[in-house]
């Protein structure tokens, strides 16, 4: 499969630099990727045109001497044990990340984590520096991540991608604002993300009247809807460390009141006033920790009356602080994140 992309002197005719910022050379690469899977070839663009280009491949490469296997680098990461696999799409492109996402994610025949996290130039805005896409161990795509998105911010960072410190990212659910917290060391030891405004009512995501709906049932539990771009259930119970999170949450997921599935939170107030939480996941299922989950269960927990300021969620994997600031309506949310460890694994169309 096609390697690498080395551009000498100018970009392909009717392709400017700022057109590769925006993904459009990628997506022109994505297709040709679909077409001539080359093994270890390095390709060299002079200044010709994209059709120009294509031909010249398929006169070098006759189909039935093409490879089939590419190799990727990857990062693995996690923010509080929500792990998942990252790649800079800006250096080479994922042609089926549904399909890696699957692979990549099982534990004993995989990398193992939560899914699988993409990391590019913006596509949609150029009000933002980079986008983050994101796709479960399902193969479903997420809206938005918080772990994922301090993640990204440590990740950027790090590797000197980026020496801002400040990063708007895109997402599925709108741009979000990355606030690096660097010590003396040049290292990122937590990070601030703008979560944006969270809203109550969503038909798309929640439909009230279906709560009693067959032939799923009547909710198991009642709880509060909260969107923070993607969809969120907090039910408030008891005792979370004996509530079967397993069975409740495969369960409700899936119900009709949710059209596109939703992220169930368990949560219990503490008597410090902290919030201790366990998640399920669309997608991925129980999760060691869930940013927007943190998000929507504090913001849940101030909405009920139940805490004022700034709201500690304890979940399996750690703590994250969680502040609805009333005087703009955002949520902001603040952890750390960390580097597990970083290889190279081989990927196969025909694995899709």
């Amino acid at each position: 499969m096609l390697q690498s992309v080395t551009f000498l002197r100018h970009p392909p005719t009717g392709c400017s630099i700022d057109d590769m910022k925006k993904g459009l050379l990628q997506r022109q690469i994505l297709t040709i990727r679909k077409f001539f899977k080359i093994k270890n070839k390095k390709i060299c663009l002079p200044h010709v045109s994209f059709s120009a280009f294509v031909l010249s491949l398929s006169a070098v490469y006759p189909h039935n001497s093409i490879g089939m296997n590419d190799i990727f680098h990857f990062t693995k990461m996690h923010g509080l044990g929500n792990d998942y696999i990252y790649l800079n799409t800006m250096d080479k492109p994922m042609l089926h990340p549904e399909a890696a996402a699957r692979t990549w994610s099982k534990p004993h025949t995989g990398i193992g984590s939560d899914g699988l996290v993409l990391i590019g130039w913006p596509l949609k805005t150029k009000d933002a520096d980079f986008s983050m896409r994101i796709f479960n161990a399902d193969g479903s795509e997420a809206m938005m991540c918080g772990n994922a998105a301090r993640c990204i911010g440590k990740f950027l960072y790090e590797k000197e991608i980026t020496r801002l410190t400040n990063i708007r990212l895109e997402t599925l659910a709108g741009i979000r604002t990355l606030q690096l917290h660097v010590n003396q060391a040049d290292e990122v030891e937590s990070v601030t993300v703008d979560m944006g405004v969270p809203t109550f009512s969503n038909h798309i995501q929640y439909i009230p009247e279906n709560d009693n709906a067959t032939p799923n049932g009547i909710l198991p539990l009642k709880g509060t809807f909260v969107s923070m771009g993607n969809p969120h259930y907090v039910v408030f119970v008891d005792n979370v460390a004996d509530t079967d999170v397993a069975t409740l949450g495969r369960q409700m997921e899936h119900h009709r009141a949710f059209p596109e599935r939703c992220n169930i939170e368990f949560a219990q107030l503490m008597p410090d006033g902290s919030i201790r939480m366990r998640v399920w996941e669309r997608g991925s299922g129980i999760t060691m920790a869930c940013g927007t989950g943190a998000c929507a269960t504090a913001v849940a927990t101030q909405k009920l009356g139940l805490t004022r300021g700034k709201t500690i969620v304890v979940m399996d994997g750690g703590r994250l602080t969680v502040e609805w600031n009333h005087t703009d309506n955002h949520v902001y949310m603040t952890g750390e994140a960390a580097i597990v460890f970083e290889g190279d694994i081989e990927w196969n169309d025909d694995q899709t």
